[in-house]
């Protein structure tokens, strides 16, 4: 087992999102994952049924003992809720983790729709956790609160994840799948270059959890040494396996099939 990953992010009750997804994720990926939890969640596959937000002071707690003693090699931040757990996690960061690979996933809303954060957690993140991320991970509706205007197009996406760079991030992955179209493009950018990343999109309904689990894979291979393309590479051939394998569970969005295995020759193709 290489690289630790400390995760910061909720509980998701069935399973397919949240903490539950982060876990399942990295240690498929071959890494170890320990977790200070912001949120227990009510959910399934049909909508969220109830938050309750853990204290900010217990979620500090968290992260200080594990980084104290197992330590870490990368983190991943998710679901915080509030501003109170926003400036909890920066404060123990800026301690604990500053020369740590950060992977920010400004979860906002839930795959059903149920918000998951307020406003003032956005200002804050925005404000103190923006800058301290390694890779920030929105999808287009978490990066158009983050930026402020609509993303309609590619066109958009570049100038969206061009405007997220001059909000600290020193990398941005932004994810296309809520565009309409056979397709889906990825822009992963940082202040050098800027590249898509197309594939076909999937017919189904199964995708509960796609966010969490991407951003846990890129946690997962950042914290076992790879590069940022490489780390990106590897979770988005993760996550596409995941859905496929998806087992199709619930009435509504079902979570992925996180014990798939990826084929290392087929990344160095995409690498």
């Amino acid at each position: 087992m290489q690289g630790r990953v400390l995760v910061v992010a909720g509980s998701d009750s069935g399973g397919g999102a949240g903490i539950q997804a982060d876990i399942k994720t990295i240690t498929a990926l071959g890494a170890y994952a320990a977790t200070a939890i912001t949120a227990v969640t009510a959910q399934n596959t049909i909508g969220v049924a109830a938050v309750y937000l853990l204290p900010a002071d217990l979620l500090r707690l968290q992260m200080t003992v594990v980084l104290d003693d197992i330590g870490a090699d990368a983190i991943k931040i998710g679901m915080l809720g509030n501003a109170e757990a926003v400036e909890a996690v920066a404060d123990v960061l800026g301690v604990y983790a500053r020369s740590l690979p950060v992977v920010l996933d400004p979860v906002l809303v839930s795959t059903t729709g149920s918000p998951l954060s307020d406003r003032g957690a956005l200002d804050v993140l925005i404000r103190r956790l923006l800058p301290m991320a390694t890779v920030a991970t929105p999808n287009l509706p978490e990066a158009e609160a983050l930026i402020g205007k609509p993303i309609t197009d590619l066109s958009g996406m570049r100038a969206a994840a061009a405007a997220i760079l001059a909000l600290g991030a020193r990398a941005v992955l932004l994810k296309g799948a809520h565009l309409p179209g056979d397709g889906i493009i990825d822009v992963l950018a940082t202040a050098d270059w800027v590249e898509e990343l197309a594939a076909p999109r999937i017919a189904t309904r199964h995708t509960h959890g796609t966010g969490c689990t991407l951003a846990s894979a890129v946690a997962a291979g950042l914290a076992q040494g790879l590069d940022l393309r490489m780390a990106v590479q590897r979770g988005r051939a993760f996550v596409r396996a995941a859905i496929t394998a998806a087992p199709g569970f619930g009435a509504g969005n079902g979570p992925l099939n996180h014990g798939v295995t990826v084929d290392p020759s087929r990344l160095d193709r995409l690498h």
